[in-house]
């Protein structure tokens, strides 16, 4: 059906521009003839075809552009006939005899501006009488179209200040009255086009009246272009006049569209001297009418004034801007009462930008703007309209990118409030960025009373709001989340050591409520924090004045026991490990003996215990080694003791070639470069025989298994650790030892059962280079090296 009236409009489209074409033709033949009597019926009669009531404004449109363009010829041609001598004033009364009213004011509105022209008569008289006029087309289609033409005829023709067409003293009046009296009638006629036809066919006719609806906010665009208006005029006479008409009309669409074309024509400054009468419309507006876009843009235009000059602010100050759209806001939210909480939240939203532009320095008018919002949130509990979350981000937001500083933002009461009221994803996104902005802004937050305030903001992060589901949450995106926290604890920094414990304690508290999963990306930058902590106390007295409660090494290595024994409840022991053997490092160099020790002891409880995995065994040992290698504050006793337990967990690995490479690890343990009382040539030999016995085993089980004796990598590794103790002056390590394992790596490699290893060849080739090298160096470390035959 729909597809049958389509089909209908545009055969009478086609019906109404073959006759508007045919009519033209003869009325260009009569204009080329200079025929005034034909130009004038044909033209009428070409003018006839907009009578019609079959199109839709679409249509009607296409059909009048042919209509306009024709008429401008004849404008023209009128032009000429006057220079020719023919009365304008004849010619005015000449067209009024066309017999249907239409053609005859179409006529009527191009001679006229003809007549204006020729200044044989006041513009104002001129327009007056059109105007009047054109009050006899009262079909709302028909009647748009003609003052449309009406308006863009005389637009240029306006008595304004500093215009040709200057009358007297009240000229700049008669243009406003001229403009206000088409945009009322316009308005009517456009608003009366929703009463027209069945009520099943609403829907469309809004539609089309929305097409149209330019053709009304035109006048506006006028009037706004009139230059004698100054702010007194438009206060007094324009503003009144065309609120009225919005309020008096009772349309949504018209209310809303003119609204905004009233805010976007005229110049802001004009705004902010009128907020009263503008802001007093608000309310008077019908309740569907989207009035929180209206005020948003209001409040857009004039935050971007404000921005555009620091001398304009005193403006601001001067009207009571901020209050005044404050309670402006509250009336409109109490007017309308089913007003969805996403218009609630946007209206806020706006104000408070309007508020971080003008009153930057005014804290306590957002503060107050956040509060206003949560009051007329409270009840309503987690928002889930997606729409309005958006807007709540876009408020909290607007402080953060307005001072670049959270800890401004943290001094807003009602900001944590507000965050109470989103759901826990977009509770997240929130608090990702907060921590973006003091990321981005090197914010340092210094206090633990600010610390506090900051983890009550970013708890969403931090730990699992209520109802939240772990299954939901992607694994990416929660590595994310917690890899931000953890930038965000290391930013945390006091140069007070006392503020900076208060701050770590804090932190402690936060994170320790995170549950299992979070604790691993969390504690270690906990740790590292009082690591720093402890390096910054590093050799100061224990207690100088005797405080009991000031902060000491001792004091924070308990708090990071503590915090690493959290770890057990994951269990993450890897990474248990590794921090107990940092805090074992930092407890060495505080010279703090028991307490390294104790670090270490837990390091060792976590490997046998916990550690079953032969990969995280291997890891574990070598970091082990590595770490008790760099202790110094330990005695012979517990330094035995350590040391024996890592070359026995270094013995029992599962596979030989981890055994044998943990094995020659561990005689650095026995060799300390520059600690005499830690050098045991004895013991770094038997850890290396013990080494060199395990790779033979590797290799016998390698042929048992496999038929072949496989790499001799192992045999170049251990070579190489006896060239290290060797070149260090360890009495135990020989020539002869040096020359017995390089032969057996040589015979090794040319045995029929070894697998070829290109690595091992390559590895081995380079070691025997680097003794040639030595060799040439000559002096004493030559000399040393002399002997060796490769």
């Amino acid at each position: 059906m729909i597809s049958d009236v389509a089909e209908d409009e545009e055969k009478w489209l086609a019906a109404g521009i073959a006759g508007l074409q045919q009519n033209a033709f003869y009325m260009h033949r009569a204009l080329d003839s200079n025929n005034l009597r034909d130009a004038l019926k044909y033209s009428a009669q070409m003018l006839s075809e907009l009578r019609t009531s079959k199109l839709s404004p679409h249509k009607y449109y296409e059909l009048y552009m042919r209509a306009f363009d024709e008429l401008r010829k004849l404008e023209m041609f009128f032009k000429e006939e006057t220079r020719r001598g023919c009365s304008i004033i004849d010619l005015y009364e000449l067209v009024q005899h066309a017999g249907n009213i239409l053609p005859r004011l179409y006529l009527l509105c191009t001679v006229g501006s003809v007549y204006i022209k020729s200044k044989e008569a006041p513009a104002k008289d001129v327009l007056k009488d059109l105007v009047e006029m054109c009050r006899g087309i009262q079909h709302p289609l028909r009647g748009l179209f003609l003052r449309s033409y009406l308006s863009q005829v005389s637009r240029d023709k306006l008595p304004d200040i500093g215009s040709e067409y200057e009358g007297d003293a009240d000229t700049v009046t008669d243009a406003v009255e001229f403009v206000l009296q088409n945009f009322t009638e316009m308005n009517k006629l456009w608003v009366r086009m929703q009463h027209q036809g069945p009520a099943r066919d609403k829907e469309k006719r809004e539609k089309e009246r929305s097409e149209l609806r330019d053709l009304v906010g035109k006048n506006l665009h006028v009037l706004s272009q009139i230059e004698g208006i100054d702010l007194d005029m438009y206060k007094d006479g324009v503003l009144p006049r065309v609120l009225e008409q919005v309020v008096n009309c009772k349309d949504e669409l018209a209310q809303f569209y003119l609204m905004d074309c009233i805010i976007q024509v005229f110049p802001d400054e004009y705004h902010l001297q009128t907020l009263d009468v503008l802001l007093g419309a608000c309310p008077l507006l019908e309740p569907s009418v989207d009035i929180k876009t209206v005020l948003s843009q209001l409040m857009e235009r004039l935050s971007n004034y404000a921005a555009s000059s620091t001398e304009v602010l005193p403006e601001f100050l001067q009207v009571e801007a901020f209050s005044k759209l404050s309670n402006a806001i509250g009336k409109v939210i109490e007017a309308q009462v089913d007003m969805p909480t996403v218009g609630v939240v946007t209206l806020y939203s706006s104000l408070l930008t309007f508020t971080l532009h003008v009153h930057p320095d005014r804290l306590d008018y957002a503060d107050q703007v956040l509060g206003a919002c949560v009051k007329k949130l409270s009840g309503k509990g987690k928002i889930t309209d997606s729409k309005a979350t958006k807007q709540i981000v876009a408020l909290l937001t607007a402080p953060l990118e307005k001072y670049n500083d959270i800890v401004t933002a943290l001094k807003l009461s009602n900001y944590p409030h507000v965050m109470e009221y989103l759901d826990n994803e977009t509770n997240k996104v929130m608090s990702t960025v907060i921590i973006q902005s003091i990321m981005k802004n090197k914010t340092c937050i210094s206090t633990s009373d600010k610390v506090e305030a900051l983890f009550e903001l970013v708890k969403g992060l931090v730990k699992d709001l209520d109802g939240t589901l772990h299954d939901e949450i992607d694994e990416d995106d929660f590595k994310e989340e917690q890899n931000s926290v953890s930038r965000l604890i290391q930013m945390l920094y006091n140069e007070d050591p006392e503020e900076m414990f208060k701050v770590i304690c804090t932190v402690k508290k936060h994170i320790l409520t995170g549950g299992p999963k979070r604790l691993p990306f969390t504690v270690p930058p906990l740790v590292f924090s009082c690591l720093k902590l402890v390096r910054q106390l590093q050799g100061q007295e224990e207690n100088p004045f005797g405080d009991e409660t000031s902060t000491t090494p001792k004091k924070i290595f308990q708090l990071l026991n503590q915090t690493i024994e959290a770890l057990s409840i994951v269990p993450a022991p890897e990474l248990s490990l590794q921090l107990y053997l940092q805090c074992a490092e930092a407890a060495n160099d505080c010279d703090l003996e028991p307490v390294a020790y104790e670090f270490f002891t837990q390091a060792y409880i976590l490997y046998e215990e916990e550690i079953s995995d032969s990969k995280a065994q291997v890891t574990a040992i070598h970091l082990i080694v590595g770490t008790l290698q760099r202790m110094h504050v330990f005695g012979v006793e517990n330094r035995d003791t350590l040391t024996h337990k890592a070359t026995g967990y270094s013995a029992k690995l599962l596979k030989k070639p981890d055994q044998c490479r943990a094995v020659y690890a561990c005689s650095h343990l026995f060799w300390v470069d520059d600690q005499e009382n830690m050098k045991d040539g004895e013991r770094v030999l038997l850890c290396l025989k013990r080494a060199l016995r395990i790779a033979n085993a590797a290799q016998q089980m390698t042929n048992a298994t496999r038929g072949s004796t496989g790499s001799v990598t192992l045999f170049v590794e251990i070579l190489n650790k006896y060239l290290y103790f060797f070149e260090k002056g360890n009495p135990q390590i020989t020539i002869s030892t040096i020359q017995g394992l390089i032969e057996l790596i040589t015979t090794e490699m040319q045995s029929d059962s070894t697998t070829p290893d290109p690595a091992a060849d390559a590895f081995f080739a380079s070691t025997l280079r680097y003794i040639q090298f030595q060799k040439q160096k000559g002096g004493a470390v030559g000399e040393k090296y002399e002997p060796i035959k490769v």
